[in-house]
């Protein structure tokens, strides 16, 4: 199947009993059994539960994975996935990663032991200095938050396979409209599907893919010893935002490739992060991975006094947290997603006060643009 019929047909779709379109909420806790200690597939919806197990199957359809797993959030996914280590483990991860993720691996997973370097994994030799002997994974995002740079997938595979360690990529930003790290090489798969798959600012919850029935096995008894599980109407609206998936994907990509490059030209603006641009860096490796650009935008407008301006002109741009949705949001990383990490890690970063990281919705180019146009006119006249 085409990808946007895979967004509708992948995984369990419909009710076999009643007919329905659409697969039911199973509202509930625990099913009858037929006899003490038998089941029909499930006993109690901590351990299954049918409406999660469809969004399961999508997800895991969608990634070219073996299992699926959904979790309360996107942080529970990378929490569950992180226990699948022991103390004393440690996980190389990319440097400009989301602030909650830094949070969870220097705050709370390092007090069971759980150990973390962080690198820039656009740089393959650099992961590949970074590994250690208790190294167990190299953890991935691509696209990068907020600074959008791009990792080869398929060199850091090479590195993990012959290191004999996991490939683990966040592919948030993305999604598996645009690109499918599993079949780079990736062994499990993780997304916040409060993000895109959701897609409309409603529910909060995190999906993990694994490429083994093994790693699966290992992952869904992690989720059902520790019980971070999506509830079922969490559940059936995630799977009705990832119906729509390719479409507004094309139409995010399509509005954020006109307003990087209208950013690109502003003398208001010092530097543009958006891999659809030529010049990124990690322009032609993201041709070649994927197969499309994105909807996320950072840029750095200088002065941190400039971003308060600009951002109080805005009528159509939403300041708030998360991403992804059908409308445009505005974000501060150093006040807001990345505020966790520590300011002088930031500067090294790269992630200025001056920093601001723009999900791009799917709203009339024009409306955006006129938006954008007349808070930096502020910033300029000012």
């Amino acid at each position: 199947m085409k990808p946007k019929t895979m967004m509708i047909h992948s995984g369990i779709t419909g009710d076999e009993k009643t007919g329905a379109v659409s697969v039911p909420i199973y509202q509930v806790s625990t099913y009858k059994q037929p006899k003490a200690g038998e089941h029909t597939g499930y006993e109690y919806s901590r351990t299954a539960n049918p409406t999660r197990t469809a969004l399961e199957t999508v997800i895991r359809d969608l990634e070219g994975g073996a299992n699926g797993y959904a979790f309360g959030s996107g942080m529970a996914a990378i929490t569950a996935v992180m226990m699948l280590f022991n103390s004393g483990d440690h996980i190389v991860l990319t440097d400009d990663v989301y602030g909650g993720t830094y949070r969870v691996m220097t705050k709370v997973l390092n007090r069971i032991g759980i150990k973390s370097t962080f690198v820039d994994t656009s740089d393959p030799e650099a992961v590949k200095k970074a590994i250690l002997p208790e190294t167990k994974a190299v953890y991935i995002e691509s696209p990068t938050n907020p600074l959008l740079k791009m990792t080869d997938l398929q060199a850091i595979s090479r590195i993990t396979k012959e290191a004999g360690i996991l490939m683990i990529v966040d592919n948030t930003f993305f999604t598996p409209y645009f690109q499918k790290p599993i079949s780079y090489g990736a062994d499990i798969v993780l997304h916040s599907a409060t993000k895109y798959l959701g897609g409309h600012s409603d529910v909060v919850g995190g999906l993990v893919v694994t490429a083994t029935e093994e790693l699966g096995e290992e992952l869904h008894f992690v989720q059902n010893s520790t019980g971070g599980i999506l509830g079922p109407q969490d559940a059936w609206l995630l799977m009705r935002g990832m119906k729509t998936l390719g479409l507004r994907m094309e139409a995010h990509q399509q509005n954020a490739q006109k307003i990087a490059e209208f950013l690109e030209q502003h003398p208001a603006i010092t530097r543009v992060y958006y891999p659809g641009l030529s010049a990124h860096p990690g322009h032609e490796l993201a041709k070649t991975q994927a197969t499309g650009f994105g909807g996320m935008i950072s840029f750095d407008i200088g002065k941190e006094e400039n971003v308060d301006v600009f951002l109080s002109q805005l009528k159509l741009f939403t300041i708030a947290e998360s991403l992804g949705a059908v409308e445009s949001l505005i974000s501060v990383p150093a006040r807001m997603t990345h505020a966790s990490i520590p300011k002088e890690r930031r500067e090294e970063l790269g992630i200025t006060d001056g920093l601001i990281r723009i999900s791009v919705g799917i709203e009339d180019i024009d409306d955006l643009l006129h938006d954008i146009e007349q808070g930096l006119d502020a910033v300029t006249n000012g």
